[in-house]
């Protein structure tokens, strides 16, 4: 009776050790909190780039000639109104400091915060410029040069240089947590590594 009692419980124990083993393995492979997988579709822009973006990201008719593609980004929770991604190219398009300078300038100097980073492809290299503050948001035709300030606002920006294709300009603007939280969405869509990159002064960028 008693050798009967202590298979039972050395059976008992092997099964809780078996259960537990498993469910430590089941959480060590769940997502991290707060993330989820998300689907990307593959866009080929005009010159041959390619690029992975969500599938949530819009892609419209491109408002202005000068303009190589654009996508209507969803708002975040608590925010009013959606984000914009436009794409340009424009051969050399000036100094790496002078496209900086632009999209720094067109957010008010009051409480504006700038990082720039620098990274590596395969192919290339970037930067990737944050803007946070009071957005000067252009209102009607780009002919009229007229904005209308927009505080809360962010700017995610990215000049992509790549061999034999030239260079390309990425500009995100919008709500700041609508922007913000397609900060890891929009580097993973050119292939950029974010472990890999560094910060950099841009006010002595050539």
């Amino acid at each position: 009776m008693k050798k009967r009692i202590c298979s039972f419980i050395c059976l008992t124990t092997l099964l809780t050790i078996s259960l537990v083993a498993q469910a430590d393995e089941k959480t060590n492979n769940k997502p991290e909190a707060g993330t989820k997988e998300v689907k990307t579709v593959e866009v080929e822009i005009k010159g041959g780039l390619k690029l992975n973006v969500p599938e949530t990201w819009k892609q419209s008719k491109p408002s202005s000639r000068l303009r190589l593609a654009q996508f209507t980004i969803p708002k975040a929770k608590g925010d009013e109104e959606d984000g914009e991604l436009a794409l340009f190219n424009f051969g050399a398009g000036g100094s790496v400091k002078a496209n900086i300078d632009r999209w720094v300038g067109q957010f008010q100097a009051e409480e504006r915060e700038v990082q720039v980073k620098e990274g590596s492809l395969d192919t290339g290299r970037y930067f990737f410029v944050d803007i946070t503050g009071t957005y000067n948001k252009p209102t009607g035709p780009p002919i009229a040069q007229q904005t209308k300030a927009a505080p809360g606002y962010r700017m995610l920006g990215v000049i992509l240089t790549i061999e034999d294709k030239g260079i390309y300009f990425f500009k995100m603007t919008g709500p700041d947590k609508t922007v913000a939280a397609q900060t890891v969405a929009l580097k993973k869509s050119f292939g950029a590594d974010e472990k890999k990159e560094k910060e950099v002064d841009f006010e002595k960028q050539q």
